[in-house]
């Protein structure tokens, strides 16, 4: 399935102007406050109503249907369970509305995001993370062709939200529909994100798969400058034997890391930060650093400050 969307809705001064596309995976709605991220996915969901354009998942437009028969699964920032119903209950709830079986079946979700051991329990004794799990669990039984995440970590402390990134990622790689997640935080981005859409202003800037984002000079100003890197895609190697630290590959080499919990041939994606890079003009001798990679620097982007941005 793919979400595609081409809108404009105005709600006095404020003009969205939004273009997306968006296949099976997550794709992340990135954005300064009041930049019109939420009110995006308020129209897929059918919650808001453009004024113009066309929304469609696999070429039905959606446009003209009523929020209850589009089947978007909508995941706000607090959980909003019923609070008489228990985990069980709230599951089964939200499938009997949908009116039919989809490929997310009630155990495969509770297998999914592991809420065996939570299906007695009460909203209210549930931690926010648990709440959050239910409430994911919760749109992916109603049977969605499409995933609304709006924020479902800004409410949750960074514990927390560590314990539920993996049910997220796990979420991304289990299931086959178009995920469209909302946040500021860039670190959840990097970690989750198959492809980025920017909005700033009502308008969509860029768009496109997560690597070339992050490394595109003209993202930073929305980014922001400390946010700016890249991600690499690499794989868990064996623990070198000399440091202990461990390893892992990727086609522009070999990079030496803290202990990671991922076990050997995982693929990981890991986030390099531009500010933790350091330029030469040969290969540094006589100092601590272990990754030292050799590049070609392609652009250089010069700011309206001091700085500029080093395109390899």
């Amino acid at each position: 399935m793919t979400v595609s969307l081409d809108i404009k809705l105005r709600q006095g001064q404020f003009l969205l102007d939004a273009k997306l596309n968006a296949p099976p995976g997550v794709t992340v709605i990135f954005g300064p406050s009041g930049s019109g991220k939420t009110t995006l996915l308020r129209v897929v969901a059918g919650l808001e109503t453009a004024s113009q354009g066309h929304i469609s998942i696999d070429g039905v437009n959606l446009l003209g249907i009523p929020a209850h028969r589009r089947a978007i699964g909508y995941v706000f920032q607090e959980p909003r369970l019923m609070p008489h119903l228990n985990v069980l209950g709230n599951l089964k709830f939200s499938q009997r509305m949908s009116g039919e079986f989809g490929l997310q079946n009630l155990e495969e979700v509770i297998d999914l995001l592991e809420l065996e051991a939570l299906l007695k329990q009460y909203p209210k004794v549930l931690s926010g993370g648990e709440a959050q799990r239910v409430a994911l669990g919760r749109a992916l039984v109603s049977n969605p062709k499409c995933l609304c995440l709006d924020e479902p970590l800004s409410a949750l402390d960074q514990g927390l939200k560590q314990r539920i990134l993996p049910y997220l990622e796990r979420l991304r790689d289990k299931t086959q529909i178009p995920i469209l997640y909302v946040t500021h935080d860039v670190l959840e981005m990097a970690r989750l994100a198959d492809q980025i859409v920017l909005i700033r202003g009502g308008k969509t800037i860029l768009s496109g798969q997560i690597d070339e984002i992050l490394s595109n000079p003209i993202a930073t100003p929305i980014l922001g400058v400390r946010s700016a890197g890249t991600v690499i895609s690499a794989r868990v190697m064996p623990q070198d034997p000399v440091s202990g630290l461990a390893v892992v590959s990727f086609a522009g080499g070999e990079l030496f890391l803290p202990e990671l919990l991922q076990p050997e041939g995982r693929q990981i994606r890991i986030r390099i930060a531009a500010q933790d890079i350091i330029l030469a003009l040969k290969k540094p001798s006589e100092i601590s650093a272990l990754n030292i990679l050799s590049g070609y620097i392609s652009e250089i982007y010069k700011g309206e400050g001091l700085g500029a941005m080093v395109q390899f």
